[in-house]
């Protein structure tokens, strides 16, 4: 910022009121215009300001159209700033009256905006004498300009808020509703968009028709996403709270923002479904050659190829991913393997990482960034190790005291999903409070979204589980979900296989995860995998299986329950449980429910 802006920023925050938005240098629209000040208002509309810090000595002539200023001692010609407000004003009312739910429908201005909106100038360094005797007033609008004696630390919250708005060439009547303001933060800012199922919307097709319903981030979560600075950070979210959207937000900002790239970004995930998803949601945004989305082990796999070091031998899966490990460690510690290779690491389910893993990932990041975003949630931790002692983020290298985030709303569910979620994992979402550097346990907050109760299935077996619901995932194709918005959920493989089974016996389309590679998240099929293997993940149409057979025999309920949060957490729209049996979670539902 300049001086004068970050006076202005100064004043607008401690002289405006809690309901206004006020966006600073911020791209907007199609166009990534660059307006220095965008302010909005539900019961007054749209402002544009431009600052500028010119004194009356630095000006040497104005007209409507340009003016001769100095500039670092050198006479340049620059717009008239009222001009060049003008211009970033009509282009944001352009973009936005292509929404037919931002214009007037009807009357005398019709096809106009539905709010009002203007624009003005700043001038810090210049009193209003100083506007008047220069005879600037001849050149700009004076009900257009604040300046530097009309924004004083002095000056009146009431008296600042009346110079904004005597800007505007009439009053509104009325208020902008809740969807009207998300609808023109999704058409004025692309980044905050919360991308559904499909492809992404490209704003450079000037016909083509804008959603119906338009996701964004929430306040808190932009607002967020926007400031996140350098250093290590870390963000503690309960499920559904946007934490992987402002993880993805985050690193398309740095691999934009770093261009062009020295060294690549890194995000790193548990889950092998979550890693393709987010490297697709990168390829799909032209990032893939800045942003590496990998599950972790398979970055581990890759950093011993890379350099030369050994695979393990032929041993069992886990003893394999655990030598994986600890190669990659010891590659490092003898500078076989080196450190900082990544301009920024970003961490998304850091619950279920070991200490160990952690203190390997930190040494990864380049230390003149020292960019480190690390998401965690407690109550989704599906895998013991990574609670098998209490560790605090300082201990392996995460030196994120002072700079962590707490997210409690959940977006994800409606709030019938949610309860029924939480009705299981009820002992898991006792809100614990810990220190700075500590694991806080969230209960998470509905947003309120409503929606339809969860079906409960009892039937005498699985299979039939399995049949009744391939039928409801045919009722929810029926009603206009695409196969694709759908994925069953399963407490083990051979519940994975007997569902895919049925689901190929009735033609249903499906896509059955059982190793990596072989999850293709934009393909139109049922997605059917184990519960574990879901984090991370979301869909329209979640089926849960052989929950009445949840914990198994000799399982820890507690950690089932885990699981099963987890799996239910998923479903954003509806939610299908088996419960057949007569014991755990099943029981505890269908008693529920009576």
């Amino acid at each position: 910022m300049t001086g004068g802006e970050r006076r202005l920023a100064e004043r607008l925050e401690q002289k405006l009121d809690d309901d206004y938005l006020l966006w600073y240098d911020v791209p907007i629209g199609p166009r990534h215009l660059h307006p220095d000040f965008v302010v909005m208002h539900p019961r007054r509309g749209l402002l544009i300001l431009e600052v500028k810090d010119w004194s009356p000595k630095t000006i040497q002539q104005a007209n409507k159209q340009s003016w001769q200023v100095f500039i670092d001692g050198t006479l340049k010609t620059q717009p008239n700033p009222a001009e060049q407000a003008r211009q970033y004003a009509h282009a944001v009312v352009d973009a936005l009256k292509r929404d037919p739910q931002l214009v007037q429908p009807g009357g005398d201005h019709q096809g106009n905006l539905a709010f009002p909106w203007s624009y003005g100038v700043v001038f810090p360094n210049m009193t209003r004498k100083q506007f008047t005797e220069g005879q600037l007033d001849q050149v700009i609008e004076p009900h257009q300009v604040i300046c530097s004696d009309e924004m004083l630390e002095k000056v009146g919250a009431e008296d600042l808020q009346s110079r904004l708005w005597d800007m505007f060439p009439y009053l509104m009547r009325g208020v902008m509703s809740l969807p009207q303001l998300d609808r023109v933060r999704w058409i004025l800012f692309p980044e905050v968009r919360v991308q559904t199922q499909g492809a992404l919307f490209d704003d450079s097709d000037v016909d083509a028709e804008l959603p119906s319903i338009m996701r964004v981030m929430d306040l808190q979560q932009e607002q967020l996403a926007r400031s996140l600075g350098d250093g290590h950070r870390v963000i503690h979210g309960v499920a559904g709270s946007g934490k992987t959207m402002i993880l993805g937000y985050r690193a398309e900002y740095l691999a934009k923002a770093n261009t062009p790239a020295s060294k690549p970004i890194l995000i790193l995930c548990y889950n092998e479904p979550l890693a393709v998803k987010l490297e697709s949601v990168m390829q799909a945004k032209g990032l893939g050659d800045k942003v590496h989305a990998r599950h972790f082990h398979k970055w581990c796999r890759d950093q011993l190829v890379t350099y030369g070091q050994t695979l393990p031998g032929q041993v069992g899966r886990d003893q394999y991913v655990a030598e994986l490990v600890q190669r990659v460690i010891h590659g490092v510690d003898r500078k076989q393997i080196p450190s900082g290779q990544y301009q920024a690491i970003l961490i998304d389910e850091g619950h279920d990482f070991a200490p160990e893993w952690l203190r390997l990932v930190t040494q990864m990041v380049d230390p003149t960034t020292n960019s480190l975003l690390l998401l965690y949630d407690d109550a989704q931790s599906i895998y013991e190790r990574s609670r098998s002692k209490q560790f605090s983020f300082k201990s392996v290298g995460v030196q994120a005291q002072g700079r962590t985030t707490i997210l409690k709303i959940n977006y994800r569910n409606t709030k019938q999903i949610l309860q029924t979620a939480s009705l299981i994992a009820a002992d898991l979402l006792t809100a614990d409070d810990k220190d700075d550097d500590g694991i806080p346990l969230l209960k998470p907050i509905s947003c309120g979204r409503d929606g339809e109760a969860p079906i409960l299935i009892k039937l005498p077996s699985l299979r039939e589980e399995a049949l009744a619901i391939a039928d409801q995932l045919s009722n929810a194709y029926g009603e206009g979900h695409a196969w694709g918005d759908m994925a069953i959920l399963c407490t083990d493989r051979h519940t994975r296989d007997l569902c895919a089974k049925v689901l190929h016996q009735r033609k249903i389309p499906v896509q059955m995860r059982i190793g990596t590679g072989d999850f293709d998240p934009a393909s139109d099929t049922v997605k059917v995998m184990t519960m574990k293997v879901s984090k991370g993940l979301e869909f329209p149409v979640v089926a849960l299986p052989g929950v009445g057979h949840m914990p198994a025999e000799g399982e820890d309920e507690q950690e089932a329950a885990r699981v099963f949060y987890v799996a239910a957490t998923r479903a954003t729209h509806r939610l299908v449980i088996g419960v057949s049996g007569d014991r755990g979670f099943g029981a505890k539902l269908h008693a529920r429910a009576i």
